[in-house]
């Protein structure tokens, strides 16, 4: 003799009263982003574009043991860091390269560091496209390549490079 009790009520798992509520907010969400989609709001959680303070061209050549060798427009050399110093540098270098093989692209073109006067730090891939604000990774990558700024601009930054605490 089966206990029919036990048994439709676990096949009850998941309340009807919360499974209805789960896909009603899954659709008001889904309305929301639909309206902000097409009425054209501007996305308020992207940082403003402040003027450039600095502007640095580099080429990135980076390792998958974490080392990286970072020259700036005339060849000279900013920064030849080992896998222990050169960790984020080194994993934005490899991010460059993939997005350029996916593209069939040379994977030695230069990128723009670019400083502006919010204290925003970004990168950008001008044969990619590619663009990331740099700040979203926390300070201390900021930092990495603030460094590398304010060597390339022969300082003119070193002051700049506490502000990203």
């Amino acid at each position: 003799m089966t206990d029919t009790s036990q048994t439709a009520h676990s096949a009850e798992l998941i309340p009807k009263a919360a499974l209805r509520a789960l896909v009603g907010l899954v659709i008001a969400v889904l309305g929301i982003v639909c309206i902000a989609v097409w009425s054209g709001r501007t996305p308020s959680a992207q940082p403003t574009d402040a003027p450039i303070s600095a502007q640095i061209r580099i080429f990135i050549s980076a390792n998958m043991s974490g080392s990286v060798r970072v020259l700036d427009i005339n060849g000279s050399v900013i920064a030849d860091l080992p896998p222990e110093q050169g960790g984020f540098i080194s994993g934005v270098g490899r991010v460059l390269d993939r997005e350029r093989s996916k593209r069939s692209l040379d994977l030695n073109g230069p990128v723009d560091v670019i400083w502006r006067d919010n204290g925003r730090l970004s990168i950008s891939d001008p044969s990619t496209g590619w663009t990331a604000d740099l700040m979203g990774f926390g300070a201390d990558n900021a930092r990495a390549f603030a460094k590398l700024v304010a060597t390339g601009t022969k300082g003119a930054l070193n002051g700049n490079i506490n502000a990203l605490d």
